[in-house]
């Protein structure tokens, strides 16, 4: 499929929401915009050609499918008594993710561990938007109010778990699939509720954004079984975050290595 072909085949399905389109040939993209809408996304073709030439046209379903989910938010958004604070969530990253958006303007990021940083993120239902610079006049916050409001709505998400004991090992995994998984593990109430269960040594693992697990290790054992856990759902995970896992003392994260005779080594330390 070529780019022409795409565009004229986005055009067909989408018709009926009325966007201008401005198709740019010589960077091989398309921009679209709503009629009665400030705002507007742009397209990437090559991304959406590469997808087609695996998936066919569930490629395409899945494009028009983010397209209407994020105009339908945009619109959302620009109703009179939207509250912006409500749906703004902090969301854990890599410490190598990108700090800028595609347009150059820097992300708004605060430190967390060695391993991850937070991210802020303005929720759009089924998907999100991260939070930039550029976004700080429409959202009529400065970065601290984004960032307190973010970790005022993580507190309220819900934090259920299901528990699974291997070796005489206990793992609790938190996985809502919401999008904000791994966010909670920014809720110090929940981390120090979940302490008080743990009979052993407690970590905290953030593989990738849709779980979190929580380990009461109690035996040698239970740390391969970690550490094997955590690097498989760092290597399926659609957006991984760190394959290390995380010490939980006295409200503290250390990033820890699993090395061998399943001892655990604090981020910097030495095998001896």
């Amino acid at each position: 499929m070529k780019s022409e072909q795409l565009v004229e085949e986005l055009k067909k399905r989408l018709a009926p929401l009325e966007f201008d389109w401005k198709f740019d040939r010589k960077a091989d993209k398309v921009r679209l915009e709503h009629a009665g809408l400030k705002q507007g996304m742009d397209i990437s073709l090559p991304e959406i050609i590469a997808k087609y030439e695996q998936k066919q046209e569930a490629a395409i379903d899945e494009v028009v499918y983010t397209i209407r989910e994020t105009f339908r938010a945009m619109q959302s958004e620009e109703q009179e008594g939207f509250d912006r604070e409500a749906v703004i969530y902090p969301v854990i990253r890599s410490t190598s993710f990108p700090r800028e958006s595609k347009a150059g303007s820097p992300f708004l990021v605060n430190k967390h561990t060695a391993e991850t940083a937070v991210y802020y993120a303005l929720d759009q239902g089924t998907t999100y938007r991260l939070i930039d610079e550029s976004m700080l006049p429409d959202l009529g916050k400065t970065a601290q109010e984004i960032a307190e409001a973010a970790l005022f709505n993580v507190r309220k998400l819900p934090t259920s778990v299901k528990e699974d004991d291997v070796a005489d090992n206990r793992y609790y995994f938190l996985n809502c699939n919401d999008g904000y998984d791994a966010s909670r593990i920014l809720n110090a109430a929940f981390l120090k509720e979940m302490a008080e269960r743990v009979e052993g040594h407690m970590t905290v693992s953030v593989p990738h954004q849709d779980v979190l697990i929580i380990g009461d290790i109690r035996n040698d054992t239970g740390y391969d079984v970690l550490a094997q856990m955590t690097m498989h759902f760092f290597t399926v995970g659609s957006v991984p975050i760190t394959s290390l896992s995380f010490l939980y003392n006295e409200g503290e994260l250390e990033p820890i290595f699993i090395m061998a005779k399943n001892r655990p080594a604090r981020k910097g330390e030495n095998k001896k």
